[in-house]
């Protein structure tokens, strides 16, 4: 393995693991001061001294750090791109281990959570943030580690991919689209009731196209003799 980029690998992890603690902490301290540990209840948004657009801010915030530190750590578009996706994958699920440790939630992967506020809020089950992510560590680590992954996708995986995309976060946003018409108050006071794993599936599956290809062409290229790591 190149040592080189292997530290870089270690340094984004560590990186992203790193925000999943500042992010779990400033959760925890929100929801404690609303008493919304558990998100899933009456009222889940309540209006609380006008945190609502800083919260929002905050989650533009942490979206572009991790597009930083990808740009930063990457020599090629490619691995700017993949060290991102890996620093966001890393990120959300250290975001739930960390909760579960300083709060004691989530208490099963089925727990349902407040995802994401922009630009509807997100309602779903630990699970799917979290299998979403694990899509993302493996793509990226792949194109940032492995020779066999140099060549591009086609663009075929990543129309299938951000169709899949489109159907994750239509389910995770149905309930808000829903009472969008309604207004603020009833986008805020959503409680979905039942979550759309076969169409969620659907859009899993899709996603998936890019990392079913990348490390494909890695093990066709390990099985010709290519070098395993990639010199950027």
């Amino acid at each position: 393995m190149n040592r080189h980029l292997t530290r870089r690998w270690f340094c984004v992890v560590a990186y992203a693991a790193a925000m999943a603690w500042v992010e779990a902490a400033v959760v925890f301290y929100l929801r404690k001061m609303v008493n919304r540990i558990e998100p899933y209840q009456a009222t889940p948004l309540p209006e609380f001294g006008g945190i609502g657009p800083t919260e929002m801010a905050r989650e533009l915030a942490t979206l572009i750090m991790l597009l930083t530190v990808g740009w930063l750590a990457g020599g090629t578009r490619r691995a700017r791109l993949g060290y991102c996706l890996l620093a966001f994958g890393v990120w959300d699920i250290f975001y739930y281990v960390f909760l579960k440790l300083i709060t004691g939630w989530p208490s099963s992967v089925w727990n349902w959570d407040l995802l994401f506020l922009l630009p509807l809020p997100w309602w779903g089950p630990v699970l799917a943030p979290v299998a979403i992510a694990l899509l993302l560590i493996l793509w990226g680590t792949a194109v940032t580690q492995f020779e066999g992954a140099k060549a591009g996708d086609s663009r075929r995986s990543w129309t299938l991919a951000a169709a899949g995309a489109g159907i994750a976060l239509y389910v995770f946003m149905v309930d808000a689209i829903r009472v969008a018409g309604q207004g603020g108050g009833a986008i805020r006071n959503v409680l979905p009731e039942q979550f759309n794993w076969p169409l969620f599936l659907v859009g899993f599956v899709l996603m998936a196209a890019p990392v079913f290809e990348v490390w494909r062409k890695i093990r066709f290229a390990s099985a010709d003799g290519i070098p395993a790591t990639l010199c950027q």
